[in-house]
């Protein structure tokens, strides 16, 4: 089989030869199920003496990212699955959505700030 490659602008004619029909010439990857423990419960604000946010009124970072793009702001009314925000990893952009209807009390990223996976991002009242 022949292949045309271009190195540094220079156009190579190679010729290649397949060794195996049958086995891949490079490693296949094969998806695994991993299951991680359950998150420990937070403790109770008066309990502790800190502030906890409750887990149905907030939303966290799925993922360890840069905020590129804030779309809500605090009191503004939002629907389940509206835009929050948008966070990038990797060169690729994730869309943050409501998991809940209600009202916006408090962002707490601004954007252009690294955040890491679990940080709330936003708080419902």
């Amino acid at each position: 089989m022949k292949l045309n490659i271009t190195v540094d602008g220079k156009l190579y004619e190679v010729e290649v030869e397949v060794a195996e029909e049958d086995a891949p010439a490079y490693p296949v990857y094969q998806p695994q199920s991993v299951s991680l423990p359950a998150p420990a419960p937070l403790a109770a604000a008066g309990a502790t003496g800190g502030t906890h946010a409750r887990e149905d009124k907030v939303c966290r970072s799925p993922i360890v990212g840069t905020v590129v793009r804030i779309n809500v702001q605090p009191g503004q009314s939002l629907q389940t699955n509206d835009p929050l925000m948008v966070l990038e990893a990797m060169k690729m952009e994730t869309n943050i959505t409501a998991p809940v209807a209600g009202r916006v009390k408090s962002v707490n990223v601004s954007a252009g700030e690294s955040v890491q996976m679990g940080q709330v991002l936003v708080e419902f009242e």
